[in-house]
């Protein structure tokens, strides 16, 4: 069994709307859209893990989040544990700084796109819980 990979997931929330990334093609479920973020380092605490993670692949920087859920999914080929934080504040004009694909989707939007299999939990609660 692979070790779980741990992490620090971004729902960056603005009007009610989010800001989605698509994932490279040759990554892991490539192709389809994502909250942005990214790998926890060893001993890394979450908020810095996302902190770091959302300057490097948006150029914002984080100024208030608050936990929102976390959930395990094991994959056929890998094994995650999503630490997700609601994003409500940042500073900075967002952009795909590693090259890919962003766009704020409205929270209804959330359930026409694709996003990969470990997401859904996230989005049917943010469609219950914030979409009005």
């Amino acid at each position: 069994m692979n070790k779980r990979v741990h992490v620090a997931v971004g729902v960056i929330i603005r009007n009610q709307q989010i800001l989605l990334a698509k994932r490279h093609g040759h990554l892991h479920q490539g192709g389809k859209w994502e909250f942005p973020g990214g790998k926890v380092e060893p001993n890394e605490p979450v908020t810095e893990a996302l902190t770091r993670e959302l300057q490097e692949e948006l150029n914002i920087n984080v100024t208030a989040s608050s936990p929102f859920m976390t959930l395990s999914y094991d994959y056929p080929e890998k094994q995650v544990l999503l630490d997700i934080h609601l994003v409500t504040e940042f500073t900075g004009t967002e952009s795909g700084a590693e090259g890919q694909e962003i766009r704020w989707v409205d929270i209804k939007e959330l359930a026409s796109l694709p996003f990969p299999d470990a997401n859904q939990p996230i989005i049917d609660r943010l469609l219950t819980e914030l979409a009005h």
